[in-house]
């Protein structure tokens, strides 16, 4: 016969572990702008008919304050295309920038990635080897990406656009287990 008071030592461990995992998962992601390097990389997301996501949007505005900033000469903006679509994200945010000043010999347009390390791959690929990156993407998922870009042997910081108001939580949980996944798991350029 045991007494209530014996599971407890077993049950704090769990307790604190469950809080301390809640508190990871619903934290605001946070990455530090770093110096920006003179290339960007703006990490694709949706774009529908030609335009781009609310989302992709916001990416590529935060793109376009850092270019006007100065010290940027080479904006690399990344993704493909869902089946059937006629446009590439790569493409769509090219024309974005472009349509706001952004010369077109300044811009490179990635346009056949659909992952965040296809997107990678297919940058560094363009880029003359060990060219240092500033990647542009959101705030949640700027981890994983540099995460990402660091395992792919990309010289690379992050200078993340802010999210939404109200972002979607599944969206922060999947880039939280995402990072998660990858940091145990590993990934290989």
């Amino acid at each position: 016969m045991t007494t209530r008071g014996a599971a407890l030592p077993f049950l704090l461990p769990v307790l604190l572990g469950v809080l301390a995992a809640c508190t990871w998962l619903l934290a605001r992601p946070h990455v530090a702008a770093g110096p920006t390097h003179p290339t960007l990389v703006v990490l694709g997301a949706a774009q529908y008919s030609g335009r781009p996501s609310p989302a992709f949007k916001r990416r590529l505005d935060h793109a376009l304050s850092v270019y006007r900033a100065g010290g940027v000469q080479t904006i690399v903006v990344t993704g493909g295309r869902q089946p059937g679509d006629p446009y590439t994200e790569g493409e769509v945010g090219a024309a974005y920038l472009r349509a706001r000043g952004v010369p077109g010999s300044a811009l490179i347009a990635e346009a056949r990635s659909r992952t965040t390390a296809e997107n990678l791959r297919g940058a560094r690929v363009l880029l003359p080897p060990g060219t240092p990156v500033t990647l542009i993407t959101d705030e949640a998922h700027a981890p994983r990406a540099l995460v990402l870009a660091r395992a792919l042997g990309l010289t690379a910081n992050a200078n993340p656009s802010p999210l939404s108001r109200n972002p979607d939580l599944r969206y922060l949980l999947r880039e939280k287990f995402a990072l998660l996944g990858y940091t145990l798991l590993g990934l290989r350029g």
